[in-house]
């Protein structure tokens, strides 16, 4: 059934196909790509190549949150971001988001052209986040996360992680609707990754159907991505060797209830996710 992400400048529609989000990190220290889009005229050129090869959203990020990550200013986020989101908004068609766990941030970003604020943190950071999200009429992502920036990756895993996913992004849904954003402006996300286990992320994506039956109202985003327990899996493979890895994780979780996977390789993703879409609507799953 397909449904709306309402957005500042019109909606997405997600349920009758999976959308694909592509990564665009503006940062020198992001654990896959790094330093390679400093450059806006380097990140704008990198952003359309992945509309063409079918990306419904650009992420952009001016921020690493891989293990060990630096944190960044305030003004060195914006001075990385804003540039891109104001070039790209020119000349793209997708909407825009922005990777960011700051109010200040995502203010600047929004009024530069982006349309969705993505917040690893759920609010937990800066609430006040959800303002400007509210104010500007963005979309919303609220992902879980455990601990800071600096900790999430060395915190002890939690008991049962479906149980503390659900109320997590429960709260946060309240502190989001409480600040006035929409409740059809807001998506969730899992959080695959940041503050769980090894176990604990193949548990989340397996047992996505779930979550996705618990929060029926709002679309589910996923990101795996590249992501260490993908590289573990595969015996230790390096990040540019775990594209399959990546592409089977998005499979399951298109067939378990995903409607948006965040990924690095768009053509691939788009391909592949296409191609699950078929088999779950044989299945009837929702």
């Amino acid at each position: 059934m397909n449904r709306e992400w309402k957005l500042i400048r019109g909606s997405l529609v997600y349920g009758g196909r999976t959308l694909v989000m592509g990564v665009l990190n503006v940062t020198p220290d992001s654990f896959s790509d790094g330093g390679l889009f400093l450059d806006p005229r380097r990140a704008v050129e990198r952003a359309r190549v992945m509309v063409e090869e079918g990306a419904d959203i650009l992420d952009v990020g001016g921020e690493s949150t891989r293990p060990g990550g630096a944190p960044v200013s305030i003004e060195e986020e914006i001075r990385r971001v804003v540039p891109v989101v104001k070039a790209l908004a020119g000349v793209v068609t997708v909407p825009i988001s922005v990777d960011t766990t700051k109010a200040e941030v995502a203010r600047a970003a929004l009024a530069a052209g982006a349309e969705i604020v993505n917040d690893v943190s759920a609010l937990r950071f800066d609430p006040t986040l959800a303002d400007e999200a509210a104010r500007a009429g963005a979309g919303l992502v609220l992902m879980h996360s455990r601990g800071t920036n600096v900790s999430m990756h060395a915190l002890e895993p939690v008991a049962d992680i479906m149980r503390e996913v659900t109320a997590s992004l429960r709260r946060s849904v309240t502190e989001a609707e409480r600040r006035g954003v929409e409740r059809a402006s807001l998506a969730l996300d899992p959080g695959i990754g940041f503050g769980k286990s090894q176990e604990q992320n193949i548990e989340l994506v397996a047992r996505l159907g779930a979550l996705a039956e618990r929060f029926p109202d709002f679309p589910l985003l996923v990101g795996t991505s590249r992501k260490s327990f993908i590289g573990r899996l595969l015996g230790g493979a390096h990040i540019e060797e775990r594209l399959h890895g990546t592409m089977a994780t998005v499979v399951v979780a298109v067939l378990n209830g995903a409607h948006i996977v965040r990924v690095h390789d768009v053509r691939a993703a788009v391909q592949t996710v296409r191609v699950a879409d078929a088999i779950k609507a044989v299945t009837g799953k929702p």
